[in-house]
């Protein structure tokens, strides 16, 4: 398996002239984001909740090689707390299966405040079919376990590590 580079998100504003030609519209960004990466997180998804056909709406705009990680909603993983998952879940695959062969992982960013609650992220992993890819962003130490890190290899999920500039060594 090769190596897929992204950023998270293509819509910032402060790319113009820098990333993004200076007479670029802003509807183009993501075909020129797609000219230059081969994956990106649909940040948006967080906050809201698009409609299948804005999903495939995206899936005709990016290369057939490109993929698309889909955030889960904040309602599941900051509202919910990962708690009652199945509606919020269904409801997030329905939307997305609009980016077909596009999709990529979905990703359950949780709360920086949310200490570690293996059963209930396990609850949160079997919403979704064997065929869907999850990564899961722990943002408290407590989530850093071996407990963890088994639940997150049996459910044949990613664990994610972003690091924060004044976490960072050097």
């Amino acid at each position: 398996m090769g190596l897929t580079v992204g950023t998270s998100g293509w819509q910032y504003r402060d790319w113009r002239g820098v990333f993004y030609p200076e007479k670029l519209p802003q509807r183009l960004w993501l075909e020129h984001y797609a000219e230059q990466f081969a994956a990106v997180e649909n940040h948006g998804t967080f906050y809201r909740l698009p409609t299948r056909d804005a999903f495939g709406r995206w899936r005709e705009r990016v290369p057939t090689d490109f993929v698309m990680t889909v955030k889960a909603s904040r309602y599941l993983t900051h509202v919910r707390r990962l708690r009652d998952p199945a509606d919020p879940v269904r409801r997030r695959l329905e939307a997305a299966a609009g980016l077909g062969d596009r999709l990529g992982p979905m990703l359950l960013q949780l709360p920086p405040d949310l200490r570690a609650e293996p059963a209930l992220l396990d609850d949160c992993l079997a919403q979704f079919p064997a065929s869907i890819r999850v990564a899961v962003e722990p943002r408290h130490d407590s989530w850093w376990t071996d407990q963890v890190r088994d639940l997150l290899a049996a459910r044949n999920a990613a664990l994610v590590r972003a690091e924060e500039a004044e976490r960072i060594d050097g």
